[in-house]
């Protein structure tokens, strides 16, 4: 089970938004790659880094603060925003990032995630951003009709590495993981699911740690690590006894 702490870039700095909003953003540290060095140092195993305003761009928009992340730590690093084409999947991956997610595209464009995962077993996954169930594309700006578990089964076959489900509404709030719907999602389809939004404190950490959550990859965390809601030695701690007693 792997928590993984997230980066999200905004202008170069790590941020936090509420919901997805570009207009409330929290910036939490100037150095992104001081950010991830720390991490590591706490002992996580992963990092998640979304680039926020190549989400909206629909290009990597992140480039220098990205590089210098995958300078700084040695840990593996799954990067989402503004993936929308196989050269900027062949571009990030053979820069280090160790696996690409595919979101808005993975709407719009099935075909490029099949072709994607094809060329790179392993080092795809798809973001399934969900608002009332329905995913939400372009950087979560424009809704669409289709929903989430609809999204994760095209895909059942595809071979992708992940699916990262995010409840919109519980994103930057601290509400609480949307365990329901993403326990609801882990059931439906074969593909690791990994839950993100609204990961607010250690009983989120002891429900992940849960049987009911066995089939979940992990989960992400972002504002409750930087307000300290979150210690990251017991978290991680809650995680390992479990891997333990499995």
């Amino acid at each position: 089970m792997i928590l993984f702490p997230a980066i999200d870039l905004k202008e170069g700095r790590c941020v936090r938004l509420v919901r997805g909003d570009m207009a409330q953003a929290t910036v939490f540290n100037d150095d992104p790659a001081a950010q991830a060095a720390a991490f590591e140092r706490q002992g996580f195993a992963w990092l998640h880094v979304v680039d926020l305003d190549g989400a909206f761009a629909g290009k990597p928009m992140n480039a220098t603060a990205i590089d210098a992340i995958l300078k700084a730590t040695k840990n593996p690093i799954q990067l989402g925003g503004g993936v929308r084409d196989m050269a900027t999947v062949e571009a990030w991956l053979s820069r280090g990032v160790r696996r690409v997610i595919i979101g808005t595209a993975a709407v719009k464009n099935p075909a490029f995630v099949r072709e994607a995962a094809r060329a790179f077993p392993g080092r795809v996954a798809v973001g399934v951003d969900a608002r009332d169930g329905f995913v939400a594309v372009e950087g979560w700006a424009a809704a669409s009709t289709l929903h989430a578990h609809d999204l994760a089964k095209r895909f059942e076959d595809a071979g992708v590495a992940a699916v990262i489900f995010t409840d919109i509404d519980r994103d930057g709030v601290l509400a609480g993981v949307n365990w329901d719907a993403t326990i609801a999602l882990g059931d439906a389809v074969s593909i690791p699911v990994i839950a993100s939004g609204g990961l607010a404190s250690l009983d989120d950490i002891r429900k992940l740690a849960s049987p009911e959550c066995a089939r979940l990859e992990g989960a992400i965390s972002g504002r409750a690590l930087y307000d300290g809601r979150i210690d990251p030695a017991e978290a991680l701690a809650i995680l390992a006894r479990t891997e333990k007693a499995a």
